[in-house]
């Protein structure tokens, strides 16, 4: 019956898009001052936030800046819940706050979050949000995330290092699909062929025709990665001249089903995790595979985080990872869906000390196994049963990272901030207690920056598991500085007028146009086309001196060559930009 109600209900979803062109998400912008002043006196700060396109539910946090170097390495909190090693940490974070479109202000007394006031200095401060209040918006129709062995890969640049118009994203190790495409049109995902993989995948950094995949072996138990030639909506092409006959492996401490599950690339090495969750010794490692010929270069033994004989001993399970990995801004987190634990680890630190730069364990609440008082396994952490499972982790730009939260109820997602703190759980609108895989994120100024995620409406069975499609989330963050020092009159707002290249460009459909003004007045940001006719006006307003940024959405506009201006006061500068469809 339930299966016969979803099929009932995608009926009606499609027919209700039978119309639907190209995705076209709003996007969520926040934007604060770069650089804010304080006297660290008690008094209270006022701090202009500014959000444009979408609603947002954000925390205001503060950092310490600069100061990492003599941080840590500490183990501190509830249970030894946060290690920190050599990072900036957390020393404020607000109650979580609703902010409409528009300008607001957040206002902070200089204390930390114990009550104490705050030194004077430096500070790092981050806004990050959300959209809590629309919909989601779906992304495609004909893929889904998956809860097991199909961890999502998003490529937002090309080889070369540029930008893509379009990200794209693989799901399955098999299926490939650039967002912003008809999400209905099931002919846009492209689709390759092969035996043996594990459902994940990675690209080779200089030629994206390439990947790699996990494809283990049994009898006996070895890691194994592959290198393939992606054959579009075809069989793949084993390369036998990398590694040995196409593959390289390794050895792992495998006595049952082998769970180690996802790859990334990260430089020039393949990394892969490792663990076998029904063997009772040591067994987790990171192994270094070169991309360039498939040599093992190296293995690193993670057992001392990631294997618990007390856990064991008390029913849970002594194997906890790790075994999803993704790579940002040079750092590599590390999680799985059955534990608790998760780290954040430097994989080319010099010094071996400063491998782990932090670790979330049991304490906070946030990612807990086993917290609960009627719990028969108090405090375990690597226990196959308890919520929340986190099937896919992933962070944004300033290291705020997400892991997917089923089995707690009307749940999404929960977050930890950039020095591993965990800060609390969220849900999107609308959610219920349903199935979720977790978030993804795209974040690199493009047209589609926000967050990806599943749809499931209900618990329900593995037909409705593999058919939720992917969808939408608006979602930003800012950094900025809070210093005692006084803003300089460069830094407080700009000397000269400028008008920078928009960006993505070329672009389809959205593109965001970066200025700053030296003086506070009326600003105008038009759109013309190759013949000299203005066809649109992004913007007509008062703005402060500053750094600003709007976006054009050209949807229902024809691909070519476009122009915009922006005038301010005596000032104007006109740039072109091209629309692609």
């Amino acid at each position: 019956m339930k299966k016969s109600l979803f099929i009932a209900v995608c009926i009606t979803f499609v027919a209700s898009l039978a119309f639907a062109t190209d995705f076209n998400p709003t996007l969520m912008k926040i934007t604060a001052p770069e650089h804010v002043q304080y006297n660290f006196d008690g008094s209270e700060l006022s701090i202009p936030v500014t959000v444009s396109g979408v609603a947002a539910g954000a925390h205001f946090f503060v950092y310490t800046k600069d100061k990492a170097s003599s941080i840590g390495p500490i183990k501190n909190g509830y249970l030894g819940w946060h290690y920190v090693n050599k990072l900036d940490t957390c020393i404020y974070i607000s109650s979580f706050q609703q902010f409409g479109v528009g300008n607001h202000t957040i206002k902070w007394n200089g204390k930390n979050n114990d009550g104490g006031q705050v030194p004077e200095g430096e500070y790092t401060y981050y806004v990050w949000g959300y959209d809590n209040q629309n919909p989601k918006q779906v992304v495609t129709m004909g893929m889904s995330f998956t809860p097991w062995m199909t961890l999502p890969t998003v490529v937002t640049h090309n080889a070369d290092g540029s930008p893509k118009t379009r990200p794209d994203i693989y799901v399955g190790g098999t299926q490939k699909f650039a967002i912003g495409s008809d999400p209905l049109d099931a002919a846009l995902i492209e689709t390759t062929a092969y035996t043996g993989g594990r459902g994940d995948l990675a690209l080779d950094i200089q030629d994206h025709s390439y990947f790699f995949v996990s494809s283990p072996k049994k009898d006996p138990y070895l890691g194994r990665v592959a290198r393939y030639k992606w054959v579009p909506n075809g069989e793949a092409v084993l390369q036998t001249d990398w590694g040995d006959n196409g593959f390289a492996e390794f050895a792992i401490d495998a006595v049952g089903d082998y769970h180690g599950e996802q790859l990334i690339d990260v430089e020039n090495y393949i990394l892969v995790g490792s663990y076998d969750q029904s063997n009772e010794q040591p067994g987790n490692y990171l192994t270094y595979i070169t991309m360039d010929d498939g040599t093992v270069e190296k293995q690193v033994d993670l057992s001392d985080r990631w294997f618990s004989t007390d856990d064991l001993n008390a029913g849970g399970q002594g194997q906890g990872g790790p075994g999803q990995l993704i790579e940002r801004n040079g750092y590599v987190i590390m999680s799985t869906f059955c534990a608790c634990y998760r780290e954040m680890i430097r994989p080319f630190a010099e010094n071996e000390a400063d491998f782990v730069a932090w670790g979330n364990g049991n304490g906070d609440i946030v990612g807990d196994h086993n917290f609960e008082e009627t719990s028969p396994r108090p405090w375990v952490c690597f226990d196959f049963m308890p919520a929340p499972y986190s099937y896919i982790t992933d962070a944004d730009r300033h290291l705020f990272s997400t892991f997917g939260s089923y089995d707690l109820g009307a749940v999404s997602f929960g977050l930890i901030g950039p020095d591993g703190t965990g800060i609390d759980y969220y849900a999107f609108a609308g959610e219920t207690a349903g199935w979720k895989c977790g978030t993804t994120y795209i974040d690199y100024d493009s047209a589609y920056d926000g967050i990806l995620c599943d749809n499931i409406s209900t618990t329900g069975t593995v037909d409705i598991l593999w058919s939720g499609g992917i969808w939408f989330i608006g979602q930003d963050s800012f950094k900025g500085t809070i210093s005692s020092k006084p803003v300089s009159v460069e830094e407080s707002a700009p000397s000269a007028f400028s008008v920078a290249q928009n960006s993505p460009n070329p672009f389809n459909p959205s593109t965001m146009i970066n200025f700053a003004i030296p003086e506070a007045g009326n600003v105008s940001v038009d759109v013309f086309n190759v013949a000299g006719q203005k066809v649109g006006t992004i913007a007509n307003e008062f703005m402060s001196a500053g750094s600003h940024s709007v976006t054009w959405n050209a949807t229902g506009f024809s691909a070519g060559v476009y122009f915009y201006t922006v005038k301010s006061g005596n000032f104007s500068k006109t740039l072109k930009m091209t629309l692609l469809k």
